[in-house]
């Protein structure tokens, strides 16, 4: 029996010892022993959500972009023909060119700091420049469009599109923002 008084139960086993209702015959009135359980309950609360607390601080919370959760479907929906008197002529220059720098992007993997890294691996800038093949008119116009959508997304404070794609620990963001530059280029005509 001595060797079971020096054992003690482990941390996550201690429970605290609930608060004690006023019992019912104590000659207490019931506004009394209403303000008695509340005041109890507060007490239990409290431990409760210091408890909660203690057992949730080794979790990491991280923002969860809405566009990684929405998806779209894989099959394409029905749209209406187009119209005879306004002909889809294709992407704009500028778009073209931002559609082909994202799929570079995602055939040849995305890097940071540099151009292009010793694996064949792009940046934003890099990929935008290997596919305006030298015509630095045309890859400036595509750098000013994508440095309007990061804008739009996230703020006038970004510096440059190079700055943007170095603050990244992947290229998940970068390519996204290379789509959705193509797409404002197709709407502003460029």
């Amino acid at each position: 029996m001595a060797a079971s008084l020096h054992t003690a139960p482990a941390v996550q086993d201690v429970q605290p010892a609930p608060a004690a209702a006023p019992a019912t015959g104590d000659g207490l009135s019931l506004d009394a022993r209403l303000a008695a359980v509340e005041a109890a309950m507060s007490v239990r609360l409290d431990e409760a959500a210091v408890a909660h607390e203690v057992r949730t601080a080794h979790i990491e919370t991280t923002p969860v972009d809405l566009a990684d959760v929405i998806t779209v479907p894989l099959t394409p929906t029905l749209q209406p023909p187009p119209q005879p008197s306004t002909p889809h002529l294709g992407p704009t220059p500028v778009a073209a060119l931002l559609e082909r720098a994202h799929a570079r992007m995602e055939a040849d993997g995305w890097c940071a700091g540099a151009l292009t890294d010793e694996s064949g691996a792009v940046c934003l800038l890099g990929a935008i420049r290997k596919e305006a093949g030298g015509d630095r008119g045309l890859e400036a116009d595509a750098a000013s469009v994508v440095l309007d959508a990061i804008r739009r997304r996230f703020g006038d404070d970004v510096d440059s599109v190079p700055s943007f794609n170095d603050a990244h620990g992947s290229g998940r963001i970068p390519a996204r923002m290379l789509g959705e530059a193509a797409s404002m280029a197709d709407a502003k005509g460029l």
